[in-house]
């Protein structure tokens, strides 16, 4: 298939800064030509073999990643899909997939993994809360407003084990605080259920719905989730090209739960830097457990206030800074996807995602002298749980190519030195490193025949794993790995169990020195409202990748 878009011009802006260009040009399958496939899949015969006679609703439509244990020079576009259907008669759910240019050959599976609901089924199960004796009539008279809470699904166990499909409803008063309350609505039996009340209010035993209740008032704007988009952004200054690099939406992101605004094929002068960055984990801990723990996910998209034009479906190119609720305290937006824009020398690409109530901010920075700014951001809406003080986990992982996809070199920096006469020390196999402020600590990456690199610099908000209050749960900050393409993330599914990012597992004792080499890098942030000052509506932790030799 023919990557979309590259018949037309690219849209250029230059902002702020005039000899700072940004082109950006459409690349893979359109949301509309996935979604083009509902109405072939879902008559397709083999998925009528599987859903003959049953309730079933098809859930969202993703383009597949495909398998590379060998990496390209460049991408090609992705030409696989697979359907997800929810059987509501057999409590199942379906796979079909696919060639998305010719979708007349099916393979079709099934599976007891409960995926996220999408909008409809969460409307559809706020529907027959509606019509419930005691809740329903609040709900149709506007007294409460029902939001997504966590977990979005409560496991409703069978004699035998198996779980019925049961989506969480949260309703909360537009006035006052009587009436919080987290209901369910088995989707199978069709009924509403009640939590028994507690210290946590009413509602799951790993949620609350009581007084307090904090954070931003929750918009319920639309969300966009397994919507395809990804763009070539170009950046130019003076009439040369500085950086060239994929960009992947969240609502496409990678991984089993999604990973963000995801950089791919990043190129800085004509030179190849990462092959692939993103956050392919993320979890939360609360103290006491006074909630959860989740394992959240990065692929539900939420609106974001972004004024400019609409280069590629996805992706806006702003004539000035976009804002997110980290920004405005505000939970309401006028757009959906990426938003890229210049401040300065620097280009900027943010966008923001939610899980249940928590609002999560990926943006990257790329500077015109070489540095990248990672950045992940954490806020929340109306809730009690997130009242308690809590602890957030962010695992980027920068699969790094300096250069070259092989003969790469990670280096420690310890100022004073651990090793005697030497602030600098080679890792040769591969290895679980914690930050340390006390020396200093950082890494470099480096091409060992060129001597081009880069360092990672942990950032002055980044955390010490070992120091959260929730240890061990956030179970480190570096790993450095030989590239395996089988491990993009742990493949734990959201909501969990289990919750803990499981990177140590692939430490085996590989040598890395000379190889490809990845390198995960977490960031930890404890959450605490009641102390937020005023104005401030979250934080923003990450690192800086700073150029070293080009």
């Amino acid at each position: 298939m023919k990557a979309a878009g590259r018949k037309k011009r690219p849209v250029t802006s230059r902002v702020h800064e005039k000899e700072v260009g940004v082109k950006v040009q459409s690349f893979g399958p359109r949301p509309d030509q996935i979604q083009a496939l509902a109405h072939t899949v879902t008559s397709h015969r083999a998925v009528r073999a599987y859903l003959a006679k049953t309730r079933f609703r098809l859930l969202r439509i993703e383009v597949v990643e495909p398998f590379e244990d060998t990496k390209p020079a460049r991408p090609k576009p992705q030409n696989r899909f697979r359907a997800v259907f929810y059987d509501y008669t057999n409590n199942r759910t379906v796979f079909a997939t696919g060639n998305i240019a010719k979708a007349t050959t099916v393979e079709v599976s099934e599976s007891a993994i409960q995926p996220l609901p999408n909008q409809e089924e969460f409307d559809e199960a706020v529907s027959m809360l509606r019509e419930h004796s005691e809740l329903g009539p609040a709900l149709r008279a506007d007294r409460l407003t029902p939001y997504p809470p966590m977990p979005p699904l409560v496991g409703e166990s069978l004699p035998d084990g198996r779980v019925e499909r049961t989506i969480a409803v949260g309703v909360v008063p537009r006035q006052g605080t009587q009436g919080h309350e987290i209901a369910a609505v088995n989707m199978i039996q069709r009924k509403v259920i009640r939590f028994e009340p507690s210290e946590r209010g009413r509602a799951p035993l790993s949620s609350a719905a009581h007084n307090p209740i904090c954070g931003q008032p929750v918009a319920n704007q639309a969300t966009a989730q397994g919507v395809a988009g990804s763009v070539w952004v170009t950046v130019t200054q003076g009439g040369s090209t500085v950086w060239k690099f994929l960009v992947v939406r969240p609502a496409a992101s990678s991984g089993t739960n999604g990973s963000g605004i995801e950089l791919r094929y990043v190129d800085y002068r004509g030179k190849r830097v990462l092959y692939r960055a993103h956050v392919p984990i993320l979890n939360v801990k609360y103290d006491g457990d006074a909630c959860g723990p989740y394992r959240d996910w990065q692929n539900e998209e939420g609106m974001i206030q972004a004024n400019g034009s609409d280069v590629a479906p996805g992706f806006r190119l702003c004539n000035a800074p976009a804002t997110t609720i980290l920004d405005t305290g505000s939970d309401v937006g006028n757009y959906l996807g990426v938003a890229i824009y210049v401040r300065g020398q620097e280009v900027v690409l943010v966008s923001e995602m939610q899980a249940g109530w928590y609002r999560y901010i990926s943006q990257w920075g790329l500077h015109t002298d070489g540095t990248i700014r990672p950045r992940f951001g954490f806020s929340g809406v109306t809730s009690s749980c997130i009242c308690n003080v809590h602890h957030h986990h962010a695992y980027w992982r920068l699969d790094f190519d300096i250069r070259t996809a092989g003969n790469n070199l990670v280096q420690e920096f310890n100022d004073p030195p651990i090793i005697p006469n030497t602030n600098w020390h080679s890792k040769n196999f591969e290895i679980q490193r914690p930050r340390d402020v006390g020396h200093k600590r950082k890494w470099r990456v480096s091409n060992k025949s060129t001597g081009e690199a880069y360092d990672i610099i942990p950032g002055p908000h980044d955390g010490v794993a070992t120091a959260s209050p929730d240890w061990p749960f956030p179970k480190g900050d570096v790993w450095i790995l030989r590239y395996r393409g089988t491990e993009i993330d742990d493949g734990v599914h959201a909501v969990g169990p289990p919750y803990e990012a499981n990177i140590g597992q692939w430490v085996n004792g590989e040598p890395i020195n000379g190889a490809d080499v990845v390198v995960w890098y977490g960031a930890h942030f404890t959450h605490d409202v009641s102390h937020e000052a005023p104005g401030e509506f979250g934080h923003i932790v990450g690192p800086d990748l700073k150029l070293v030799k080009w």
